[in-house]
């Protein structure tokens, strides 16, 4: 295959209970980022690790010919496990030229940003730019330690956020790698990682409740923008 999804997806979730199932904007969490990534042509295959199958059945997903569900090996499950030995296992065990992995923490990745930096990927291992790619929230202001003290700028010689040198946040939203990249690093980015901006309407990470009531607020009014939007067609 040319590309396999990966989405990891466990049973608990530590800071808010029964995360990944929880209805979200009304429909489970998971199926959020799961339409997106069966309704993008360029992906084969997405790939859930999970050691909830039964969890996921209830709420009415089965495998298809899109989607296959891996039960996760009880040595990879717990909070305690590095992703990146479960990712590991669904590399060693599902073929494919490129990898894409990301979250059902992350609702709100739309299929255009999804399929640019899938072209941003491919286009830069073309030409020798970059192994992989994770994508990334932009700042330019200005930062300081927890004593006090400036990081990134001079109070004495304060100059135009604008023109402050830009700091880059590894968001988790999406990643995109080989086979060989991977085994280079044993992780997700690899030797020489491209950086892909997202729309910061997209780029919530879901990990406690307030940045679920956040995200849920988000995707409310999305929902309600393309309503009416259909509406007036």
């Amino acid at each position: 295959m040319n590309t396999v999804a990966l989405l990891p997806m466990k049973a608990h979730s530590s800071r808010v209970k029964n995360k990944n199932f929880r209805t979200f904007a009304g429909k489970p969490l998971f199926q959020w980022i799961l339409d997106t990534l069966t309704g993008l042509e360029e992906i084969d295959q997405v790939v859930i690790n999970t050691d909830a199958r039964e969890v996921l059945r209830a709420h009415g997903l089965e495998e298809s010919d899109r989607v296959l569900i891996r039960d996760r090996k009880p040595e990879l499950c717990g909070d305690e496990v590095s992703m990146n030995l479960v990712l590991a296992d669904d590399v060693e065990n599902i073929s494919a030229e490129s990898y894409l992995m990301t979250h059902t923490t992350n609702p709100l990745l739309s299929r255009a940003t999804v399929r640019k930096a899938l072209h941003r990927f491919h286009e830069g291992k073309k030409v020798g730019e970059g192994d992989s790619l994770f994508t990334v929230n932009r700042y330019q202001t200005r930062f300081y330690r927890e004593e006090g003290e400036p990081v990134n700028h001079d109070p004495d010689n304060l100059i135009p956020t604008q023109d402050l040198e830009p700091w880059y946040e590894e968001n988790s939203c999406l990643y995109l790698f080989s086979a060989e990249s991977f085994s280079k690093t044993g992780a997700r980015i690899g030797e020489s990682p491209l950086f892909f901006e997202t729309p910061a309407l997209e780029s919530v990470d879901i990990d406690t409740e307030v940045e679920w009531h956040h995200a849920e607020v988000l995707a409310l009014s999305r929902l309600m923008f393309e309503s009416h939007a259909s509406f007036s067609e």
